[in-house]
């Protein structure tokens, strides 16, 4: 079915191209994906999107975490997650299932459904060859019932809903078996600092607050993150708030004012300043250019 599908504030489709199916803006299929140039830069998701890989290999980082998926495996992203496109091989071959939040809203499936609680640590999954097949029966079943039924209606709407929730809950067990693996203490230590930036980054800039949520001082935390991560906790805490603000820089319409007050910078200037630091240009320059 040939039309525009607005994804993530990316027209990733061209209107003279296939491959789309959808229920309205809120469940969509995507045969292909049209890599444009938007995709070089962080960009925020307000999805949640699947990606079922049966060929190939994509590269990039989910909230600054490197992932490298080679099939046949399974990508999860979720809404307000910041995606960093790096590479994808020639022979790719993928299917892309996109829900928006409203749709997703809709499911009921408590947020400690296993699936929920691990993907954002896990976005990666490999899967058997039984697995694999089993996701791609569920995509073509999903648009076979679209193609069937082309005007939106209330019926379509819940059946892909049970599909949708019956999907989630026949990979939980996949994350299940990424969870068996037993961390060492440093490297749980490592986690929940993590976990902490990503909560706090937008407040809290000093490694003193993250030292102290974890009862450690600030030099035997430092210490820890550069041990098992390879950078310092001071990198990691810049690095995120640097994504947040190029990805709202480049995905939003918001002003640097709005930007620098979103990630509790004093003033402007300040925001202006941290940022031309850390990239060597200013707010301003790196949307423009």
């Amino acid at each position: 079915m040939k039309k525009t599908v607005k994804i993530s504030n990316f027209n990733l489709m061209d209107s003279d191209m296939g491959y789309v199916d959808s229920i309205e803006n809120d469940f969509i299929l995507l045969d292909k994906m049209i890599v444009k140039p938007e995709f070089n830069t962080p960009f925020k998701s307000d999805t949640v999107t699947a990606m079922i890989c049966s060929k190939g290999t994509t590269r990039g980082k989910i909230d600054l975490m490197p992932i490298v998926s080679e099939a046949p495996c399974m990508v999860i992203i979720m809404p307000d997650q910041i995606i960093e496109y790096e590479y994808q091989s020639n022979d790719l071959e993928a299917v892309f299932i996109v829900m928006s939040k409203k749709f997703t809203n809709s499911l009921n499936i408590d947020e400690k459904f296993s699936a929920f609680i691990s993907v954002r640590d896990n976005p990666c999954i490999s899967l058997s060859e039984n697995e694999l097949k089993a996701m791609l029966n569920f995509y073509s079943m999903m648009r076979n019932s679209i193609r069937a039924n082309h005007n939106f209606n209330f019926n379509l709407w819940e059946l892909a809903k049970h599909l949708t929730m019956a999907f989630f809950y026949g990979i939980g067990h996949n994350f299940h078996k990424l969870d068996d693996h037993t961390k060492s203490k440093d490297e749980l230590f490592t986690d929940s600092f993590l976990k902490l930036v990503q909560t706090h980054f937008k407040e809290e800039r000093r490694i003193a607050f993250y030292a102290d949520k974890m009862s450690l001082t600030p030099k035997y935390l430092s210490t820890i993150i550069k041990v098992n991560s390879g950078k310092t906790a001071g990198e990691w805490i810049d690095g995120r708030v640097m994504l947040e603000a190029k990805a709202l820089l480049k995905s939003t319409n918001m002003t640097v004012q709005q930007i620098g007050d979103e990630l509790n910078f004093p003033t402007q200037s300040s925001f202006g300043k941290y940022f031309k630091r850390l990239t060597g240009v200013s707010p301003k320059e790196y949307r423009e250019k």
